[in-house]
């Protein structure tokens, strides 16, 4: 009598029986899955479009003549010395970048349910996914704003860069743990509670009025700036602003506030994500 066949299982799907629990080992194996998301987020968005990929350039270039219309001329606030456009630009890409990591992975679970239901893969690949091809646009909005940069230090305009330029990467890192770990916590509230979808436009809206966007920080009176720097985004934004123009670094303990606070919304994110992950096809 031959003895029965063992079958060699190449993933075994489990009860996860730990809330954090990033288990970055699985997303790596399902890169290739990241790749195609991150293809279809960007060739999606522009595809029935007249001007396509253009779009890219030509949102970032009218938010900022709108600001120098606005609040540049019409209410006359200042920008410390740096022009107008270099000032409301720097801040415009970066912010987009946040919100759009923000608003994308907020819609995570609602948004993509029809595919959890049908196969299994790492669900955390759809948010990260979202989280880079933000990146992307990021990247070409950045280079538009060098585009600035140059041209305006090449006509002889005080624009001085300082050694924070090299922590740009590191700045871009922060908002996107922001944007992601802010984006889990409304999507898995969304799950339940389908009018946050329209709480999280509104109040990206009111965040963006509450950081030095649209005016420098020296605004802001000096009696509120301790609490105004509670806001994660400002230390990150000055920070930024200081990279390419020496308007000023925040202090330390600033920026360490900054990063304990976006580190602690990433992990309650994904604590959140984890914990409504186990039954969320039942209520979406």
């Amino acid at each position: 009598m031959s003895e029965p066949k063992t079958e060699n299982w190449t993933t075994v799907i489990t009860p996860k029986n730990k809330l954090l629990r990033l288990n970055l080992r699985e997303l790596w194996q399902y890169r290739d899955l990241v790749t195609s998301f991150v293809k279809r987020d960007i060739t999606s968005v522009y595809k029935q479009t007249i001007l396509g990929p253009l779009w890219f350039f030509i949102q970032p270039i009218f938010t900022t003549l709108m600001f120098m219309l606005v609040f540049g001329n019409i209410a006359k606030i200042p920008t410390d010395g740096v022009p107008q456009i270099l000032f409301y630009m720097n801040g415009i890409i970066l912010w987009n970048y946040f919100s759009t990591c923000l608003t994308s992975t907020s819609n995570t679970f609602v948004n993509n349910a029809y595919i959890f239901k049908k196969v299994y893969f790492s669900r955390l690949a759809l948010p990260v996914s979202q989280v880079i091809s933000a990146l992307l646009r990021f990247a070409i909005q950045f280079s538009l704003f060098l585009i600035m940069l140059a041209v305006y230090w090449f006509i002889g305009s005080p624009v001085s860069p300082s050694l924070a330029i090299f922590a740009i990467p590191l700045f871009v890192l922060q908002m996107a743990m922001l944007g992601l770990g802010v984006g889990l916590i409304v999507t898995s509230l969304t799950t339940k509670y389908r009018d946050m979808a329209y709480l999280v436009t509104f109040a990206v809206q009111l965040w963006m009025y509450a950081t030095p966007i649209v005016y420098p920080l020296s605004m802001v009176p000096e009696k509120w700036r301790s609490l105004y720097m509670l806001n994660p985004v400002v230390p990150v934004l000055e920070g930024f602003k200081h990279a390419f123009f020496s308007t000023g670094m925040p202090g330390f303990a600033e920026y360490a506030v900054s990063v304990g606070i976006t580190l602690f919304l990433l992990v309650t994110g994904i604590l959140i994500f984890n914990l409504v992950e186990r039954n969320f096809v039942d209520t979406v």
